[in-house]
């Protein structure tokens, strides 16, 4: 059975809108699109050249698609890590407007997302990839179907914008199996969905 993993970038007050350009998401009139870019460095660049190293298909939203099928069909090299598997795998996009998607290896899915993806997960390959797609993620979460995330938190507030983690759903426990931080300051996390989240108490026994 495959794993749904989500990597996601965002900021410290947990904003994930248009992490890559000031025109990539203004939706609700956001103008800090691109807040991310000034924090590449060598180290995040390997971290996701071994995220794409092993993915066997991508599920994603539809505004994340259509900015991935506008420029990354253009990259063609081969040897890129990302454009050769995002050109060249599976892609499913969930979406109730699209009638078709023109990217190749491309599917839309429109009828219930928990059964689409549990459909995806029995399928082959090991690992299923979200990337970015903001009300998707936050969806998956809230139905509890996200195996593993990948946080890349930025050391930037913004004060507004989407956030990723959404109101609802089950309260769940998650384990950290890796972290590291990038010479610009992007603390990367792991972790791994553990069970339903547990609680106690710091009252004093009487």
């Amino acid at each position: 059975m495959a794993k749904l993993t989500l990597t996601t970038f965002m900021t410290l007050d947990g904003v994930m809108q248009a992490p890559g350009g000031p025109d990539e998401d203004r939706t609700d009139g956001f103008a800090y699109g691109g807040w991310s870019v000034p924090f590449v460095d060598e180290e995040f660049g390997r971290f996701m050249d071994g995220v794409f190293g092993r993915v066997d298909a991508f599920l994603l939203g539809r505004r994340t698609y259509e900015i991935f099928a506008a420029y990354w069909p253009h990259v063609t090299d081969e040897n890129d890590p990302v454009a050769s598997r995002l050109n060249a795998l599976p892609k499913y996009v969930v979406s109730r407007t699209l009638d078709r998607a023109a990217w190749n290896n491309s599917t839309v899915i429109g009828g219930d997302l928990a059964e689409e993806v549990r459909r995806l997960k029995q399928g082959p390959g090991e690992e299923i990839q979200v990337h970015g797609s903001a009300r998707l993620a936050q969806s998956l979460i809230a139905l509890g179907l996200v195996d593993e995330l990948n946080l890349l938190v930025y050391p930037v507030f913004l004060g507004k914008g989407r956030r990723l983690f959404p109101e609802g759903g089950s309260p769940t426990a998650f384990e950290l199996t890796g972290h590291r931080t990038t010479s610009t300051g992007v603390a990367i996390h792991t972790y791994r969905a553990a069970g339903p989240a547990r609680f106690g108490t710091f009252a004093l026994d009487e």
